[in-house]
């Protein structure tokens, strides 16, 4: 799940235009190496702020650690709640415009013992510079084949709301970064801890891998560590305070 689950949790982590599925709304060896913060980026005490600008963005999505490549599924499986999940994220061929920026379409999906639990509609973009921002997501919460709940649904540069950094060009060890800003309702923010990791999940070994730890002000008794490794993406997660989470990669189809 890319979209963070600690988001989920608060309201956390993967619409295609043509077969059936929907269109878009209008621990393993753990080696860690110390690194500085990224350069050519505004700092303070480890917060790392790049600059954003609507003029700078590519159409890609090739950042080695959340490379997004168009028609690829992503098959998860996990606990949340106390309740095995199963969450597969789809990178569609979709695109929405949003601050003057193409952002790729992610739909990611929720289902607990074949219900559908969750859609979300995520947004992604990449800077010059390697950087991919958080743009906004929709998401929609199900009982019973029902919407009950859109909360935690935000775009940038409405009401407030502002692009975050869902993964850095260079991330390294102390290197802190908002993920999303609306106000009360997405503040993520997540901290570089370990680099240079070897993981295995169901779906295989990889090599150099980084791993960050999520929270929100709106939930200071909620963390959650992520693993994502090169060439992949994100792998792994599991809550490290607050309820018991775990979401592990089993396979991929392109």
């Amino acid at each position: 799940m890319w979209r963070s689950s600690l988001a989920a949790a608060v309201a956390l982590p993967l619409v295609l235009s043509c077969a059936a599925e929907p269109t878009q709304p209008s621990n393993n060896s753990e080696t860690s190496v110390e690194g500085r913060a990224s350069t050519g980026a505004t700092m303070n005490a480890g917060f790392v702020s790049p600059d954003f600008d609507p003029h700078d963005f590519v159409r890609a999505v090739d950042n080695r650690f959340f490379p997004l490549r168009p028609g690829t599924r992503f098959f998860y499986r996990g606990v949340e709640d106390g309740e095995a999940e199963t969450n597969i994220t789809i990178v569609t061929y979709d695109r929405k415009n949003i601050l003057g920026i193409s952002a790729v379409v992610v739909l990611d999906r929720v289902f607990v013992q074949g219900e559908l639990k969750e859609k979300t509609f995520d947004w992604y973009a990449q800077d010059e510079d390697g950087n991919v921002w958080y743009l906004g997501e929709d998401t929609k919460e199900y009982e019973d084949g029902r919407v009950v709940s859109t909360e935690g649904s935000w775009e940038a540069g409405k009401h407030g709301a502002k692009p975050g950094i869902i993964m850095l060009a260079h991330p390294r060890v102390g290197d802190e970064y908002r993920q999303e800003f609306f106000a009360g309702e997405a503040e993520d923010q997540a901290k570089v801890v370990a680099r240079d990791l070897d993981i295995t999940v169901p779906y295989g070994s990889f090599h150099n891998c980084i791993r960050t730890v999520e929270f929100t002000r709106l939930e200071p008794m909620v963390k959650e560590a992520k693993l994502y490794c090169p060439g992949v993406g994100f792998v792994k997660a599991r809550g490290v305070q607050g309820p018991e989470t775990r979401l592990v990669l089993t396979h991929i189809r392109r």
